[in-house]
């Protein structure tokens, strides 16, 4: 009998090649993001190329009410979810003070609430019949505070120790969370956040968006509480331990800044 996973923010990035990753290895799955259009002509190709089941869901989860209707459709419907992957995800990027309340209220909405409520929501489920599996989308910048990013750093560093804890708490109930913690990685990230120009996307050690769903699946599946792809990315998590925090801080910053023309 397959099983089925859900995906949040499916529609590109590491969150379209996770949608790979899962297909490939005979999962049916629930798409969700925003573009309808995207989801459909993606949800074709891997019915199409996997033999499996797709089901597309837009929704934005920026909006409040979007994770409780999500999960009330799905149950509707009588689909059994057997892996959560919260992907879906925005950056800000910039000095802190020169964005608006708006802008700060989408993203805890989407990196924090949002992921929070689907994890209380499907997690519940998965101790109930004590089994399940939740794959939380965090990052390297967990580990440090993001000086010009400081709010998507922050909720990262949230949902890895959510994570951490959830899987400690949720395991004895036979339920695995992970956080996959990517360093830079090649996705549309950096254009939907319009940090075309920011140093950061010069890194000479970023990923491919595949070589990390890759690393994600692999992870999940061994039951890992944290995944670091890369070696250089682990490297530099490892020694963040070692420094006073103002110097990842004042690395992060160079980072993070856009290029002078």
């Amino acid at each position: 009998m397959s099983k089925t996973a859900l995906i949040t923010g499916a529609s590109a990035g590491i969150g379209y090649e996770l949608s790979n990753v899962f297909a490939k290895n005979g999962y049916d799955l629930v798409l969700v993001s925003r573009n309808r259009q995207k989801l459909e002509f993606i949800a074709g190709n891997l019915e199409s190329s996997y033999n499996v089941h797709v089901i597309v869901m837009p929704k934005d989860l920026c909006e409040p009410a979007a994770p409780q209707e999500l999960y009330d459709e799905i149950a509707d419907k009588g689909i059994d979810i057997d892996v959560l992957v919260n992907n879906a995800g925005i950056g800000v990027n910039g000095k802190f003070t020169d964005f608006s309340i708006e802008r700060y209220r989408d993203l805890i909405q989407l990196n924090i609430t949002s992921l929070t409520m689907l994890c209380k929501l499907f997690g519940a489920v998965m101790v109930q019949k004590k089994s399940g599996r939740i794959l939380n989308v965090a990052s390297t910048a967990s580990f440090q505070a993001g000086p010009l990013m400081g709010s998507y750093y922050a909720s990262k560093a949230y949902v890895l120790s959510l994570s951490e804890a959830l899987n400690y708490e949720l395991g004895q109930d036979r339920v695995v969370v992970t956080a996959l913690c990517p360093g830079p990685t090649q996705t549309e990230f950096f254009e939907r956040n319009d940090m075309i120009g920011v140093n950061v996307t010069n890194c000479p050690w970023m990923m491919k968006a595949a070589e990390v769903a890759e690393a994600g699946f692999s992870g999940l599946m061994k039951g890992k509480t944290i995944v670091i792809p890369g070696l250089i990315n682990k490297l530099l998590v490892f020694s963040v331990r070692f420094v006073p925090r103002r110097i990842p801080a004042a690395m992060v910053c160079y980072l993070n800044k856009r290029q002078k023309t």
